[in-house]
């Protein structure tokens, strides 16, 4: 957890190292009117800030004597400044460009976060700087539009679909379990520290044929390049301690983290409803190698293994848990003569749970499930106008479950998903950029293939406002529980994505709306104890956010809503009905606040109630804060504390009896140290 947290730091550190640092300032114009929304920073840092709405700009950085600016908009060539210690405001003057079809990025309902291109953008981990995400990457996103609160899991619902239909992927590889393991009726939060990512991908639909396997949405994750400098951090808190850290060599370089979690002594200071035989306990371990073979390639390696164990009363029952979890991943890609780029990769994933008395006493249910993922593509850019990419990829999945009660219920089952992938972006005329793309996917379960067209569309007719329409097909396969009881072979999942956006931008202010309508097929329905896929479903809605940093100094307000009215019939579901996981209105707003040297967090979150056995859920609401101290340059301490009034929200029923959090606050309090670094967010191992 506290690896996560340490992220929360990257905003306060702006703030609090002025005092040893030079003041950089000046105006960024056309030659007639201010551009507003220009990123000026300097090169190698991360020193840098975005222009207001008059062109100026002003920020401080460590360089003592002299510094090189480098200058970026959408829609204007770079320019470069040099800046002497001394020197007065600077005016600076970009040029209106004609942008090729390397520079269009066509965006269907995606949010963005960190760096592209090496050019920093939006912070690069910004997205997780508010009250109620403790660090968490998922829990961040929910902030967004069109996500769900479901207290009682912690993972992400979008639009309407189930947690299962949003998948994550880590440098275009697929993640096979990208959750921790938690105790029933408590938030998971996401495998992975932000501290391995420069950008993250967020895409709630519409999104290209490059991403299969996937019905709701996908989360595309990119990892930071390899380090220049060492680093060695530790941490310690009431529930984990941390170690972790960088070398660098020649070749590139090695960096590891190792973390043990332990709620025993929190359990014992602050208690919960559960009763706990044995406390939630988390060993986990990190490895990346990051390398530059050649000056136009690069290579990157990840391994991962956590260990999670638990024991709690529940229901007359002793629950025993085990799990084991491995994730590999590694990637190298480049560019070649001709204007061609290249990728390829290999992912795998293992992982192995052990429960006993997981529905009843004297049961015992085993599951062993893997995935290798390989994929390669090409890229090629055939003129100013135009763009093309074909690519190919292959998932080899394998489960094993068992479950034995009285009697021994015993199955294992393995499958190959091969697919092909082709795009083709263009550039239709001055402001108006489209992506037609294809994909072919072939399930060995049905023994068919499923052709997946997919259209993505973007008009800008001025720099401030951006028009998008997408639409397309996806496609799923079933969850390994439900193959295995399926009734004939598994059919995938099938969902038609209809997306029309508006977006708004100028200054230091972001508006996006969105409507949607969602179109499911093939969903699996449990008949007579055994699945079909005779399952359908419906959704639409309407998304709006809004980012915002104008209002004071250093205060970023960020507030989204969305409505959704959500319809299936598909697993045990005997009519069409609103899914138990989905609320009809769900409202956000976050505000930070930086000064001196304190970071402030808070976030409001409201959600409407919920279906569940024919009843309605009371509303959800829950009030979070977080405050951040940087005590010197190497010491971070770091509070948040979840649901301030303590408001006990339900999330459904089981048997008439309230689905509840085991806690209905959470109270963090952490201290971090840098080693090896004169930041001390540098304690960011990785």
């Amino acid at each position: 957890m506290k690896r996560n947290i340490l992220i929360l730091t990257l905003l306060l550190s702006g703030h609090c190292l002025g005092h040893a640092q030079q003041i950089i300032s000046g105006t960024v114009t056309d030659g007639r009117h201010p551009i507003a929304g220009a990123n000026v920073f300097v090169k190698g840092t991360t020193d840098g800030c975005l222009t207001d709405s008059l062109g100026h700009f002003s920020f401080s950085t460590l360089k003592a004597d002299s510094a090189q600016l480098m200058v970026t908009c959408i829609g204007y060539d770079n320019a470069e400044r040099n800046w002497q210690k001394g020197q007065g405001p600077l005016a600076i003057r970009l040029y209106e460009r004609t942008t090729t079809i390397d520079e269009v990025v066509v965006t269907g309902s995606t949010f963005q976060f960190g760096q592209a291109n090496g050019v920093k953008q939006m912070g690069a981990l910004d997205v997780v700087l508010d009250g109620g995400s403790c660090g968490d990457i998922v829990a961040a996103l929910q902030s967004l539009p069109g996500t769900q609160k479901v207290g009682e899991d912690g993972k992400l619902y979008v639009r309407g679909g189930s947690s299962e239909e949003c998948q994550t992927y880590i440098n275009g590889m697929h993640v096979l379990q990208p959750y921790s393991t938690t105790a029933p009726n408590s938030p998971s939060r996401g495998r992975f520290s932000p501290f391995l990512f420069k950008g993250i991908t967020f895409s709630l639909g519409g999104y290209d044929a490059e991403y299969g396997q996937a019905l709701s949405s996908v989360l595309p994750m990119e990892t930071t390049d390899a380090s220049v400098s060492d680093k060695l951090g530790v941490s310690a808190s009431l529930i984990d301690w941390n170690i972790g850290g960088t070398k660098t060599t020649r070749q590139g370089c090695w960096s590891m983290n190792a973390t043990y979690m332990d709620l025993g002594m929190y359990k014992r200071l602050f208690p919960d409803r559960w009763n706990w035989h044995k406390p939630y306990r988390q060993l986990s371990f990190e490895t990346q190698w990051k390398a530059q073979p050649t000056p136009s390639s690069v290579w990157k390696s990840y391994l991962g293994f956590d260990r999670t164990t638990l024991s709690l009363d529940t229901d007359g029952r002793l629950l025993d848990l085990e799990e084991n979890n491995l994730y590999l991943n590694s990637v190298t890609k480049g560019s070649a003569k001709g204007h061609i780029t290249w990728f390829a990769g290999l992912a795998g994933g293992m992982v192995w749970q052990d429960i006993s008395d997981a529905l009843l006493h004297g049961d015992r249910y085993r599951h062993r499930t893997g995935e290798l993922h390989v994929k390669t593509k090409a890229s090629k850019t055939l003129s100013a106008w135009m763009k093309g990419t074909i690519g190919t990829e292959s998932f080899f999945r394998y489960q094993w479950l068992d479950y034995r009660l009285h009697d021994r219920l015993h199955n294992s089952k393995s499958y190959l998903l091969p697919a092909l992938f082709a795009m083709t972006q263009y550039k239709l005329f001055r402001g108006c950029s489209a992506e037609a793309s294809l994909r072919a996917e072939y399930s060995s379960l049905s023994h068919r293939w499923t052709l997946l067209p997919r259209l993505l569309l973007n008009y800008n007719p001025s720099r401030h406002w951006l028009l998008s329409l997408s639409a397309g097909s996806y496609t799923q396969e079933p969850a390994d529980t439900i193959i295995v009881r399926s009734l004939a072979p598994s059919q995938s999942s099938l969902a038609h994505h209809y997306i029309a956006g508006l977006q708004y931008s100028r200054g230091n202010t972001l508006v996006r709306m969105e409507a949607y309508y969602k179109r499911y097929s093939r969903l699996p329905l449990l008949c007579q104890g055994l699945y079909t896929a005779d399952g359908r479903g419906m959704s639409r809605g309407f998304d709006l956010f809004i980012d915002d940093w104008s209002l004071m100094p250093n205060l970023n307000t960020m507030f989204s809503y969305s409505y959704n009215d959500s319809r299936r019939r598909y697993l045990d579901y005997l009519t069409e009905q609103q899914p138990q996981y989905v609320s009809r209105h769900n409202l956000r707003l976050a505000l930070k606040y930086g000064i001196g040297i304190l970071s402030i967090g808070l976030t409001e979150s409201f959600a409407s109630g919920r279906k569940s056995e024919g009843r309605t859920t009371p509303y959800y609401n829950s009030l979070d804060a977080s405050v951040t101290c940087l005590a010197s340059k190497r010491v971070i301490v770091y509070a948040s504390l979840s649901n301030l009034f303590g408001r006990q929200n339900i999330y459904g029923y089981h048997g008439g009896k309230p689905i509840t959090n085991g806690s209905d606050r959470f109270l963090y309090i952490g201290i971090f140290v840098s080693l090896k670094s004169n930041k001390a967010y540098d304690i960011a191992n990785f």
